[in-house]
């Protein structure tokens, strides 16, 4: 299973798991949980760490209504579901403005 059709499965079958770090950036930052769906539903892959462990994780940019959005996620690809890890809004000073590239120092 592909990693797009992995997180259409997990959304569908709600199978969303918010780590507490997430949630607590997300009451810091003022962002609402429908925002991060539809960042991971719609985003765009820009970053993959296959590595991670238990799960590989990745970075997905959404240029939301109101603002970009990136989150970092984990995929159980046995059981497909989702482990939301972080959410912020992405800095000019280290993102370039596309918001998906980090600018070299």
């Amino acid at each position: 299973m592909e990693v797009k059709e992995i997180i259409s499965t997990a959304l569908r079958k709600h199978a969303i798991v918010w780590k507490k770090h997430a949630l607590q950036r997300l009451l810091e930052r003022g962002i609402k949980r429908q925002e991060v769906l539809l960042t991971i539903e719609q985003g765009i892959i820009i970053k993959e760490y296959a590595e991670d462990k238990p799960f590989p994780s990745f970075l997905i940019y959404n240029d939301n209504p109101s603002y970009p959005l990136h989150v970092v996620f984990a995929i159980n690809k046995e059981e497909p579901e989702i482990f939301i890890i972080t959410i912020y809004r992405p800095d000019h000073n280290i993102f370039s403005e596309d918001f998906k590239t980090r600018r070299t120092k």
